[in-house]
């Protein structure tokens, strides 16, 4: 388990909020949210008048810097909401964001030169919201420009696998506690690193296309800023991938055999629909996203679950689908299913991440 950051004592933040006032002569330096230097990465909420919201999985905030030590104020809806703290590109560090506004100490003691600092967004948008104030670093220390943009942009649409639910659950346990899920560790971050991509992540565990384990699917919540909110819509031009990756489907997969399920009865009318309404969902899904990104390419994966064992009619759902739609930046990707119970392991994820690069590298130059 990795190490977890406790909130700085109340009356160090009250010192703190006292130097940044001006009421010391040993001012530190508050770098605002708005500050243009702080690189965000995912559907950032910027609409507040004192701090951005962070939602979903894999959102990112990085700041280059030269000093000694920095601190984060941030504030969380729950207290569920983990996050990775990432100093120099090195090991991460384990933050869990209080429900009070609180500076939380991200490093210190560093050695004197330049440094960067990332926060990292492992848990879902299930766990609540958290608000980013801005950083804090010592006097004397000093801002750094961001570094250029990424040349190549990526995002995934996807449930649990996507999100790297319980992926540090060594025990196979698949548990629910929020300390186990690691957006981090899942394929779809693993393979934005690989091609050194900006990642945005629009996931969540338990949706479908046509039914999930709770009232909303995919297509409900895939345009939307907060997912929480049906009136909050997200602006698609502000994010233009070079490859979009869909992984669903495996939720559907297993909820078509229940009937007993509200959200079945809810959406399907108490009868199982025909081959051809499953076909012709996926392709509504997928022809959605292609009207956002009109030059994208696509890539519609499933896997590594049982919805690509030996003999499942999914397959053929999908790559009916994706021929229907003839469109020759659209591909298909099926990952064999890893034959063993269970959400991906870190081990399997990583296995996902080296099947879908090599789908990438087979089929797209970018």
């Amino acid at each position: 388990m990795l190490k977890i950051i406790e909130k700085i004592p109340k009356l160090i933040v009250f010192l703190s909020v006292l130097l940044i006032l001006g009421c010391s002569g040993e001012k530190n330096l508050l770098v605002q949210y708005s500050n243009p230097e702080i690189d965000y990465w995912g559907r950032i909420d910027s609409t507040g008048v004192d701090g951005v919201n962070l939602y979903w999985s894999g959102t990112s905030i990085k700041m280059n810097f030269q000093g000694q030590s920095i601190k984060a104020l941030l504030k969380d809806e729950t207290g569920n909401n983990y996050y990775n703290v990432i100093i120099d590109n090195d090991s991460a560090v384990l933050l869990r964001p209080d429900t009070t506004k609180t500076y939380y100490q991200l490093a210190s003691r560093l050695p004197e030169g330049n440094h960067s600092v990332e926060i990292f967004k492992r848990t879902e948008w299930d766990r609540g919201t958290t608000t980013f104030y801005g950083f804090e670093i010592q006097k004397g220390a000093k801002l750094l420009p961001k570094p250029a943009p990424k040349k190549r942009q990526i995002e995934f649409y996807g449930n649990s696998i996507t999100a790297g639910y319980a992926v540090e659950d060594y025990s196979g346990g698949d548990s629910p506690d929020s300390t186990y899920t690691n957006n981090y560790l899942s394929y779809s971050a693993i393979t934005a690193r690989h091609y050194d991509a900006k990642y945005q992540c629009i996931c969540k565990s338990g949706i479908g296309i046509t039914i999930s384990w709770f009232p909303l699917i995919m297509p409900d919540i895939y345009d939307r800023l907060n997912p929480a909110d049906s009136t909050s819509t997200w602006d698609f031009s502000l994010y233009k991938p070079d490859i979009v990756v869909i992984n669903l489907l495996q939720n559907d997969s297993w909820l078509v055999n229940m009937p007993e399920r509200e959200e079945f009865k809810k959406n399907f009318g108490g009868q199982l629909p025909s081959d051809d309404y499953f076909i012709n969902a996926y392709q509504q899904f997928v022809a959605n996203i292609r009207k956002q990104y009109p030059e994208a390419n696509i890539i519609c994966m499933l896997g590594n679950m049982d919805i690509t064992k030996e003999g499942s009619k999914w397959i053929d759902f999908v790559k009916t689908a994706v021929a229907n739609l003839k469109d020759e930046n659209i591909y298909t990707c099926i990952v064999p299913f890893k034959g063993t119970p269970g959400h991906p392991s870190i081990r399997e994820q990583e296995s996902l991440a080296n099947s879908l690069i090599q789908c990438i590298d087979s089929n797209i130059d970018w």
